[in-house]
């Protein structure tokens, strides 16, 4: 008896192994997959995540018994109208910082002067081999310019494959859950339409949420850098918010140009150091305040996982798999939550107890604010 216990013990042991092992390859599979297929998923993914922002409005257009083509098309209509508007606002900042060129060059090349004098003291390489090595590792212009074309030839592109996605999405978005519910059991097919609905809420949360404290955060930046006294103080600040949109990473790189463009205008060292301490000031009330009160516990990613899934959206897909990296992460764990062989994967990159204590950190600031009459209840 003893024995065929432990026999029937060391059977679920493998039998669990094998669970595992099937879903790792299943999974390195779906990445390997992502990869060479991403000329063609990569819009649709695109498409899709920007679709379920649009659903809302395209339902309520609906139940005003506005035709669907045309609830579809006001809501593309409306999302091409806000990407020319940041086209527009970057336009003319950039604009704005175009007329201080000259000033900048001057900047930067009695920077360069400094580095080069610096280098020749201490390292002993002469300033004739510096620029003959910068020379030699500066790619030709002949070299560029057909890089540069291919590339916003491949944006253009994208950019409108991706819009008739988005139309087609929304238009025929009952007949696409119609074909997911069949593909599902009888007897799961309500737990199907409960992922499926869970996937497009935590979607729509994220961009929603996103661009709320996207656009907190340049008021927030464009008031901090406009007391300390930087010029174009609302390109950095759209700048910082944009980047955002890449978590930790985004805000440190945009603080860092912020520094080095500043620096390069003749920025003394208070006006560095008020950069810094607007940037710290707005991470701290943004980490605090802002993502548990905004965001909520909607996309439960813990920052380890998170910034994983950054490094594989980057490897993928580039630049478009980081902005996708999160949506998608989250609707990963959706469905491991839902799949009992997939739950150890979506407990790994599920938010741990540190998210929890800066939601009740919230709590306790509402409430201390509600007590003194400063907020409504």
């Amino acid at each position: 008896m003893k024995e065929l216990l432990e026999k029937g013990t060391t059977s679920n042991k493998a039998t669990k192994a094998v669970v595992v092992i099937k879903n790792l390859l299943l999974i390195f599979l779906v990445i390997a997959a992502l990869y060479f297929a991403k000329e063609f998923l990569m819009p649709l993914a695109i498409g899709g995540v920007v679709a379920t922002l649009f659903l809302p409005f395209c339902k309520w257009m609906e139940k005003k018994n506005v035709y669907r083509g045309a609830a579809v098309f006001a809501s593309v209509f409306v999302l091409l109208l806000f990407v020319a508007g940041i086209g527009a606002l970057l336009g003319w900042q950039i604009s704005e910082l175009a007329n201080d060129i000259s000033l900048i060059k001057e900047k930067a090349l009695q920077a360069s002067i400094k580095i080069q004098q610096y280098i020749l003291h201490h390292f002993g390489i002469s300033i004739e081999k510096q620029s003959q090595m910068i020379k030699n590792n500066q790619p030709s212009v002949s070299g560029i310019l057909p890089g540069v074309a291919g590339s916003f030839a491949s944006v253009v592109t994208n950019f409108a494959i991706t819009i008739v996605y988005i139309f087609g999405l929304l238009y025929y978005r009952d007949h696409i859950i119609n074909f997911l519910l069949k593909l599902a059991p009888l007897n799961k097919r309500n737990e199907m339409k409960s992922v499926i609905q869970s996937i497009t809420k935590v979607s729509q949360q994220y961009l929603v949420g996103l661009s709320k404290m996207i656009l907190i955060l340049w008021i927030m930046y464009g008031i901090g850098f406009s007391i300390i006294g930087i010029e174009n103080a609302l390109f950095f600040a759209v700048l910082c918010g944009l980047l955002e949109i890449v978590p930790y990473i985004g805000n440190i790189t945009g603080t860092i140009i912020t520094v080095l463009v500043a620096a390069v205008q003749g920025a003394s060292t208070p006006m560095i150091i008020g950069i810094l301490g607007t940037y710290s000031f707005v991470q701290l009330f943004q980490g605090w305040v802002l993502e548990p009160l905004i965001l909520g516990s909607q996309v439960k990613i813990n920052p380890l996982f998170t910034i994983i899934s950054l490094v594989i959206g980057q490897l993928v897909w580039g630049l478009p798999g980081i902005f996708l990296a999160i949506p998608l992460i989250a609707m990963f764990k959706i469905v491991c939550d839902n799949i009992d062989s997939l739950n150890p994967y979506g407990f790994l990159i599920g938010e741990i107890e540190t998210g929890k204590i800066k939601i009740s950190f919230v709590k306790r600031l509402l409430n201390y604010f509600k007590k003194k009459k400063l907020i409504k209840g």
